[in-house]
C-alpha cells in the first residue's frame, strides 16, 4: 500500500451487482462467503430496503477493490440471527458488525484489508458508533491478522457446525483514537 492512500467507500447499486457476482465467484472469497446467488440476494435484499445492513464497494487511490458492509445487532437478532448466533444477544441492540472482502485476490496481503477497515472504522466512530465487532471465521488468518492491526481484539470463539466464529471487538480507547 502507498502512503495515505485516497480510500473512499461507494454506496453498492444494482450495477455493482456484476463485479460483485465475479468477486463472489472467486476461490478467495467462496471460501468464506456463501454461495454467490445466495449472497447476491442478501446484497438485492439490502440494496431493496428489506435488510438494514449498508452496503459498500471500496476504492483505493481511484481503483475498485472489494466490498465492505455494516450491519446492526439488533436488527440481526429481529431478524433471527440469534437463533444460528446466540452470541449476538451478549452485545448492545446498538452495537454494529462489519464485514469486508477484496475483490482482487492479487491485493490479498499487502495491506489493502487492514488499511481499508481503519478507514471505515474512523468513519463509523465519527458517525458515534460505540460498539463495533468483526467475526471472522477463526481458520482465515490472513483476515484476523488485518484485523488486529486495524484495532480488533479477540475476545470469544463461538464453535458450531461451520466451524469456529472469532469474535473479535474494537476497544473504546481505539474507537476514541479514530475520532481525532
Amino acid at each position: 500500500m502507498p502512503p495515505d492512500p485516497d480510500i473512499r467507500f461507494m454506496p453498492v447499486t444494482a450495477a455493482d451487482l456484476p463485479v460483485l457476482r465475479a468477486w463472489l465467484e472467486s476461490p478467495h472469497m467462496r471460501e468464506w462467503w456463501g454461495d454467490a446467488d445466495t449472497e447476491l440476494g442478501y446484497i438485492s435484499d439490502m440494496l431493496e430496503g428489506r435488510d438494514t445492513t449498508r452496503p459498500f464497494i471500496f476504492h483505493v487511490d481511484g481503483e475498485r477493490l472489494g466490498y465492505i458492509q455494516y450491519w446492526i445487532i439488533g436488527d440481526a437478532i429481529a431478524a433471527g440471527f440469534q437463533d444460528k448466533e446466540p452470541w449476538l444477544a451478549d452485545l448492545p441492540a446498538e452495537a454494529i458488525g462489519v464485514d469486508l472482502s477484496i475483490g482482487d485476490p492479487a491485493r490479498l496481503s499487502k495491506g489493502v484489508g487492514t488499511a481499508v477497515l481503519t478507514a471505515f472504522l474512523r468513519r463509523l466512530a465519527g458517525e458515534g458508533f460505540q460498539t463495533i465487532i468483526i467475526d471472522p471465521d477463526e481458520a482465515n488468518g490472513r483476515a484476523v491478522r488485518a484485523y488486529e492491526k486495524a484495532g480488533f481484539v479477540a475476545y470469544d470463539r463461538h464453535i458450531d457446525k461451520d466451524g469456529v466464529t472469532l469474535l473479535m471487538r474494537l476497544p473504546p480507547e481505539r474507537i476514541e483514537e479514530l475520532k481525532k
